[in-house]
Formats: structure tokens, sequence, C-alpha cells
């Protein structure tokens, strides 16, 4: 069987707030993705797909998605985002034979343009975006703290893969540290499911244990740490291609964005994220947009 050149995933629960942004997100790539508008769309279901509505599932299922149940099954840790750890691993689990390239978007992603660099040049096995803020980030060039001594340590990363990257709203120059919420793997490098496993075996030990009660982001981006860690440790830093600051743009830090990509309008952004940003009854005056896609945007949010 031949393999799609490339596929989009994301995941779904069964509740109105998270099906719409699914849905936004399809509607996006159909609209606006170009030569990828047709790509396969896989959804991962946190929940039996019938808890679905069936209008959505009418909609996504005409927009070439396939409905995939994910088990969430007692092994997973109760960490803020553990769960995504797991999706993803078996995402790329189902893509090997299937998929040359797969694309892992949250699903509070829009694509506002065809997306060309997520066709990864070869040699290219990992494309991505470092995270919005420093964080918990280790900046570059100033001594490890305990945290990511440990996490550099477990992984097993080597020294010479640790080059700098920028932030993308506070423009800290960090130590490589990935936003999870976009990825595009090859997946036959399995890079996905060493990161579900590491993260299995590194984030109960000892080290981390009083870290997780003084600074509770810890847990909340362990998943992060771990997967900056599993990334350095498993490719070289020319397989990986640091996508531009139009990809994965946060509009909704758009006010703290100090650096000179914020863009005058998101219609120059490929694809960006939005978190709660339309949950504001006033975002249609917020949002730095022209009328069109206020409009399009508006119309999909509608009940």
């Amino acid at each position: 069987m031949e393999e799609d050149r490339l596929t989009f995933a994301s995941s779904v629960s069964p509740d109105k707030a998270s099906e719409r942004r699914f849905l936004l997100l399809a509607e996006s790539i159909s609209a606006f993705a170009g030569s990828l508008s047709q790509a396969p769309i896989w959804c991962f279901t946190l929940g039996d797909e019938k808890n679905l509505s069936e209008a959505v599932r009418g909609s996504l299922s005409a927009l070439n998605t396939t409905f995939i149940h994910f088990d969430a099954d007692a092994e997973i840790p109760q960490f803020p985002f553990a769960r995504k750890v797991f999706v993803n691993a078996d995402a790329e689990s189902i893509a090997q034979g299937k998929t040359d390239l797969l694309v892992w978007l949250d699903s509070n992603t829009i694509i506002l343009q065809e997306p060309k660099e997520f066709v990864l040049h070869d040699g290219k096995n990992l494309g991505c975006r470092p995270v919005h803020h420093m964080n918990i980030g280790s900046r570059y060039g100033e001594p490890f703290d305990p945290f990511w001594t440990q996490i550099y340590r477990l992984c097993r990363v080597p020294e010479d893969r640790v080059s700098p990257m920028m932030t993308h709203v506070d423009g800290a120059r960090i130590r490589p540290y990935f936003n999870a919420g976009l990825l595009v793997v090859r997946p036959e490098r399995r890079l996905l499911r060493v990161w579900r496993d590491n993260f299995l075996e590194i984030y109960k030990a000892a080290d981390f244990q009083e870290l997780y009660g003084k600074d509770k982001r810890y847990t909340v981006f362990m998943h992060q740490a771990i997967l900056a860690g599993t990334v350095l440790s498993t490719l070289k830093t020319e397989e990986i291609e640091e996508f531009p600051p139009t990809y994965n743009y946060p509009l909704h830090l758009y006010w703290e964005d100090v650096t000179e990509n914020r863009p005058s309008s998101l219609e120059e952004m490929v694809t960006f994220r939005y978190e709660g940003f339309f949950e504001n009854l006033g975002w249609r005056k917020k949002i730095p947009a022209k009328e069109q896609l206020k409009k399009w945007i508006a119309e999909r949010l509608l009940p």
C-alpha cells in the first residue's frame, strides 16, 4: 500500500467546546492549507466516538477525517498534560507504514496559509517550534539548575547537541525547549514513542519529587521538558527543522509579544494557537485581523 505523503492528527473530547475546536481546525485545513488541504485528518477521540455530536461527526467525516478511539488506561500518570504524550505515541505507532509525515497539532490551532514547511526536507526528522515563554526553560549560557540537570542526565543528552533557540513571545535565549502543540515527525524514527517511554521512566524519579511540591509548573510542563531531552538524545541537530515564527503563533499572548516577529495582522501567520482567546465575548474587537478572517471565525464559533 502506498503511504500518504502527510497526515494531520489531533484529539477531541466529547464536549461542545472541544468539538468546536477540532472542527475549526479541520475546516481551516480544508479552506487554507493549499496543496495539503486534502490530506487525511486523524481525530483521536478521548472517549467513545459515539459520544460526539452527530452533526460534528458528519461535518468531520466530510472533511476527510478518520475517528480513532484512544483508550486512556490507568497507566497514564495524573499529570496535567500526560495524556498528550500517550496520544502522540499512539498516533505515531498507527502512522508508521501509512504516512511519510505525521503532523500533530493541538486542536486549538487554526491554519491560515499553506504550511509548506510541514513537508520536511530530506534528512529532517522533526519539525517544531520553541516554547512561547521562558517559563521553566533553561537560559542558554547559564549553569543548569537542578531540574534540567536531571532531565539531561536521565535522557542521556550529548553535550554537543545543545544549541540556543529563542522563545516565541519573550525573546529569551534558551537551551532547546520545544512546544508540544506542533510536532511534525517521520513515524519510523519512533520519536514520540521514545518520548512516552522516557516520560514513564523519568517523571517518578526521586530527584523531581521535591521540585513538584515547590513549584507546580514542574508537573504542568514535565511533558515538554522530557520532550526536549528526548529530542536531543534521539536526533542530531541537523535532523531538526525549527519552523519560522509564522508557525504556531500564540494569539492569546499577542500583547505580551516583545519580539520583532509580532504580526501587525494575523493573516501574516501560517498557523496560530488561541487557547481561550475566543471565550472572551469581545474577541472580535481585540483580534489583530481583517474583517474577512473575523467573519470566517465568527461563523464557525456559533453554537
